[in-house]
């Protein structure tokens, strides 16, 4: 129940139109100018119909007060159109007083609404077999240039060999040849599980290299395959079969991550984090390591400071300090100012509020020794946090 806590008052209802000038009952017609409610595509009950898609920014559900009239209404946030999978009304056990109706209790309903986003696989998403060789698609090949066999199959999946051997996945080989097989006898495999062994006269390969053998086939499941690009016969032994695959919910579009400017932290200045927020990418310690072993100290450079949290601040040579020098309005260059341009367009002149540099430079001019520098905000931070525990930090500027 997304109501706010409002208990018994608060129900799932579609608005009524506030336009609507004869409240006739109506019919569900979006060019119906007597449609009684203000959300088109929500029904009576202020919920979705089953089947429907919603785009981003359209309501998904409506929820009136009862009192008041007020609504409330849920919209839908992602940037992909979705379909309305199901729409239920989940139960929750209520305590009824005796002699009191069901009805008259105070309960709230819990809506569950089921989104389903259709999306074509992409590079980069992620599958799997049942055996727990999993893998993202690293590129979608046309079809006609998918190498072909004599029968002329093209194979879906294409798999490196090299996934095997330390991997030791031994029954993915076993089921493809079972399901290819299968596939040509027309009949089902027993897969109960110990039923073959490992060595002597019962081993799996060869129980389905001669149901192969038996249809033509090679005896270990390999077949010549045809280029798609040449039509020339491949060198290469390529085993070829039947293998159960499943799309896993790892898909690239719910992952991707990309920011050029945007928020950041308040208190160090630097990209905040969190890929629903626009935030960036940690590029943490063993990433600097990577990148000064490459040679490449000016990307780190550009991704530390420049990307990150540049500050310019003013340092004095003289003593060293970062945190005494300041700004204030110069009375002898702003004094023809006026009023609006002295508090806007205030001429600042600068200089150390240190007891060492204050009788060092004049009243209307600037101090020579203090001068920008260029640092992470984030040392800033880190001058003033020990300066509040007592600790002073002098930088050495030359």
């Amino acid at each position: 129940d997304d109501s706010g806590g409002g208990g018994a008052r608060l129900r799932f209802a579609n608005a009524k139109n506030p336009d609507l000038r004869r409240l006739g009952r109506g019919h569900d017609d979006d060019d119906d100018p007597n449609f009684p409610y203000a959300h088109k595509n929500l029904e009576e009950d202020g919920l979705p119909r089953v089947g429907d898609w919603i785009s981003e920014g359209e309501p998904m559900y409506c929820i009136v007060d009862a009192l008041t009239d007020d609504s409330k209404t849920g919209k839908h946030k992602e940037k992909e159109k979705a379909c309305v999978q199901s729409v239920r009304r989940l139960g929750q056990p209520v305590k009824v007083a005796r002699g009191a109706s069901r009805a008259s209790a105070n309960q709230d309903d819990a809506i569950s609404i089921t989104l389903r986003f259709p999306r074509n696989p992409v590079i980069g998403d992620k599958f799997s077999s049942r055996h727990g060789q999993k893998g993202v698609m690293s590129i979608l090949w046309p079809q006609v240039d998918m190498p072909f066999s004599e029968t002329g199959v093209c194979p879906d999946v294409i798999i490196n060999p090299h996934a095997f051997p330390s991997r030791m996945t031994i029954g993915m080989l076993i089921e493809s040849m079972a399901g290819k097989s299968g596939a040509l006898h027309g009949m089902y495999q027993d897969a109960t599980p110990f039923s073959f062994h490992e060595s002597g006269d019962k081993l799996a390969v060869d129980h389905f290299g001669e149901q192969l053998r038996a249809a033509g086939f090679n005896y270990y499941g390999s077949e010549p395959l045809y280029s798609g690009v040449s039509g020339c016969l491949m060198h290469a032994d390529l085993y070829m079969g039947v293998v159960y695959y499943q799309r896993l919910r790892h898909m690239v579009s719910d992952k991707y991550q990309v920011r050029a400017t945007g928020q950041v932290n308040n208190l160090t200045r630097q990209p905040i984090k969190g890929r629903k927020k626009g935030g960036g990418i940690r590029l943490g310690e063993m990433e600097r390591d990577s990148l000064l072993s490459h040679g490449t100290a000016f990307l780190l450079l550009d991704r530390l400071l420049n990307c990150s949290d540049r500050h310019v601040c003013y340092a004095c040579r003289r003593c060293g300090d970062l945190l005494s020098p300041a700004t204030e309005r110069n009375t002898v260059t702003s004094a023809g100012q006026s009023a609006a341009d002295a508090t806007n367009k205030a001429m600042l002149r600068v200089f150390c509020r240190n007891d060492l540099c204050r009788d060092k430079t004049g009243e209307g001019s600037n101090d020579e020794a203090v001068e920008p520098v260029v640092l992470p905000y984030v040392f800033r931070y880190l001058a003033n946090e020990l300066a509040a525990m007592g600790i002073k930090m002098t930088l050495n500027i030359k």
